[in-house]
C-alpha cells in the first residue's frame, strides 16, 4: 500500500470539509484553458453533492413544458407525454472571472458533473426520448439542465362522462434517493405561466387538448424520512366531435325512425319486420362501432347506458307490435269483450290517448216478421167480390195451388235462415270492431309511454353530460 504524505492527507481533510470552494483561475480567456482549469477543479467532484458541507442542502428547480400529448390507453390506464424537463442548482463556491476566462456559461458533459436524481413517481416505462448530453455551466456556479422526457405514466382515468370526459393526470417530481435534507424541489414557473408556454409550443393536435396545469409542492413522509417533491396536475379533455358523429347521431337517427314507425297501419303493413330489421341494422352497427367505444373500468359509461336504453327500446317496441298484431289478428276467434274491458279502454283509455268516440249510426233495420204477416193477413186480405165490384166484370183469379204454396213457405224458411245468419255475422263483426279498437287504444298508449321513456331517459343523460363536462 502507497503510504500518503502528511501533507496530502492534511489537503484532503481540508478539501472535504471545505467541499466545492473553487475559483477558478484560467491562463487565458480560451475554451482550452476553462476546460483544464475545470478538468482540475470540478470535474473530479462530480461524486459528491456540491455543497459546502454535509447539512447543506441542495435546492433544485424545476420548470416542465407540456410538447405534444401522444396518447391516452383506457385499458391499460396511461398517459404518454413528451416534455421539456429544465432543472436548475448551484454548485457552491465555483466562481471564475468572465474577462480572465472569457465566457459566463460553458456547455460541458452531464456525466462529468454531479446531477440530482430527479426522478418521475409515476414512471410505467423506461424514457425514450434522444438524449442530450450537455448542460450549461455559469461562472457563479449555476448549472443549467435543459432534456426532453417522453412520459409513460400511470393515471386513473374516469370514462364515467366518455366522450365529454375530461382527465386529471399528475406528474410527481422528486429525488429517487435523497431525503429532503439533501435535496429540496423547488417550483419555477408559475401553473399560468406553463399553461400558456404549453398551449404555445404544443405540437399535437389529436384526440385530446390541455385545458390546465397545476402546480403543488408537495413531502412525501416514509418511516425511513422525507422526499421533497413537486406534483404536476395535467388536465386534458376530449375532443368529442368524432364520437358524436360516428356514435351518437346515428343512434339518434334510428331511435327517431323505430318512433316514426309507430304511425304505420298494422293493418296494411307489416310493422314487426320493419322493427326486426331496424334492430337487426343497430346491433351491426354496434359491432362495428365497438373499437370507438372505451374498455370499461369500475363504472360505467353514460354513452354504454345510452346504447343499451336504445337496444332495450327498440326491442320493447317490437314486443308491443307483436302484442298489438296478435290483437288484432286473433279477434276474430276470441269471444266477446268483457264489458268492464270495454269501459275501461274504450270509454277512458280512449280519452287520454285522444282516440274520438266513434259516432252512432242514425240508420235502422227494419226486419219483416213473417208471424206478424200472417196475423194480420184477414186485414189486408181483398175478397174477390170486391175486386169484381172494383174492376167490373173482371172474374177474380183463382186461388194458387197446394204446391206452390208449400214452395213459398220452404223459401219463407230458408230466408229465415238467411237472416239469422246474416244477424250472427253482424254481431261478430260487431266484436271484432271492438277488440280492434281496443288494440289501437294499447297502441297508442304504448306510443306515448315510449316517448315519454325517450324523453326522459335522453334529458336525463344530457343532463349527466353537462353537469360533468362544466365542472
Amino acid at each position: 500500500m502507497t503510504d500518503v504524505k502528511p501533507a496530502e492527507l492534511i489537503f484532503i481533510c481540508f478539501m472535504l470539509l471545505q467541499g466545492f470552494v473553487v475559483s477558478l483561475n484560467c491562463t487565458s480567456p480560451t475554451p482550452e484553458s476553462l476546460f483544464d482549469a475545470l478538468e482540475k477543479n470540478v470535474f473530479p467532484k462530480k461524486l459528491i453533492r456540491p455543497v459546502k458541507s454535509f447539512s447543506s442542502i441542495v435546492n433544485v428547480t424545476i420548470d416542465i413544458t407540456v410538447v405534444g400529448i401522444i396518447g391516452v390507453d383506457v385499458k391499460s390506464q396511461t398517459l404518454t407525454t413528451l416534455l421539456w424537463q429544465v432543472l436548475e442548482w448551484n454548485i457552491e463556491g465555483l466562481s471564475w472571472d468572465e474577462e480572465e476566462c472569457g465566457t459566463t456559461r460553458v456547455s460541458v458533459p452531464r456525466e462529468q458533473l454531479w446531477v440530482p436524481d430527479i426522478n418521475i413517481a409515476e414512471y410505467m416505462d423506461e424514457d425514450k426520448a434522444p438524449k442530450t448530453p450537455y448542460v450549461y455551466l455559469y461562472n457563479t456556479g449555476h448549472v443549467f439542465d435543459d432534456k426532453p422526457l417522453r412520459v409513460i405514466s400511470s393515471c386513473q382515468l374516469v370514462i364515467y362522462t366518455f366522450p365529454f370526459d375530461i382527465q386529471n393526470c399528475s406528474l410527481t417530481f422528486g429525488p429517487y434517493l435523497h431525503f429532503a435534507t439533501d435535496i429540496r424541489m423547488i417550483q419555477g414557473l408559475t401553473s399560468e405561466a406553463i399553461l400558456k408556454e404549453s398551449q404555445d409550443v404544443l405540437q399535437t393536435n389529436g384526440e385530446w387538448e390541455l385545458a390546465g396545469i397545476s402546480v403543488v409542492p408537495s413531502t412525501l413522509t416514509l418511516h425511513e424520512g422525507s422526499y421533497s417533491e413537486i406534483e404536476y396536475y395535467i388536465i386534458l379533455r376530449r375532443r368529442p366531435m368524432l364520437y358524436v358523429v360516428n356514435l351518437l347521431i346515428p343512434s339518434c337517427f334510428l331511435i327517431t325512425v323505430d318512433l316514426f314507425s309507430f304511425l304505420l297501419p298494422l293493418q296494411t303493413v307489416d310493422r314487426s319486420s320493419f322493427k326486426m330489421t331496424l334492430i337487426l341494422g343497430y346491433t351491426v352497427f354496434l359491432l362495428i362501432m365497438n373499437d370507438l367505444l372505451p374498455v370499461t373500468g369500475e363504472t360505467t359509461p353514460i354513452i354504454n347506458v345510452f346504447f343499451s336504453i336504445s337496444l332495450a327500446l327498440m326491442v320493447g317496441s317490437l314486443l308491443e307490435t307483436v302484442l298489438i298484431t296478435n290483437i288484432q289478428c286473433s279477434s276474430s276467434q276470441n269471444s266477446a269483450v268483457p264489458r268492464w274491458l270495454s269501459v275501461l279502454m274504450l270509454r277512458y283509455l280512449a280519452v287520454v290517448v285522444f282516440l274520438p268516440r266513434k259516432k252512432k249510426s242514425n240508420q235502422t233495420t227494419v226486419f219483416l216478421n213473417p208471424s206478424h204477416r200472417a196475423n194480420n193477413s184477414s186485414n189486408t186480405e181483398i175478397s174477390a167480390i170486391h175486386l169484381q165490384r172494383i174492376f167490373g166484370d173482371t172474374p177474380p183469379e183463382k186461388p194458387p195451388p197446394e204446391s206452390a204454396l208449400d214452395e213459398l213457405r220452404k223459401l219463407s224458411r230458408d230466408l229465415l235462415a238467411i237472416r239469422l245468419q246474416v244477424d250472427k255475422h253482424f254481431q261478430g263483426s260487431k266484436t271484432l270492431q271492438e277488440w280492434q279498437m281496443i288494440g289501437i287504444v294499447i297502441d297508442r298508449l304504448l306510443f306515448g309511454l315510449y316517448i315519454v321513456f325517450i324523453a326522459v331517459s335522453f334529458i336525463t343523460i344530457i343532463c349527466l353530460w353537462s353537469k360533468h363536462y362544466a365542472a
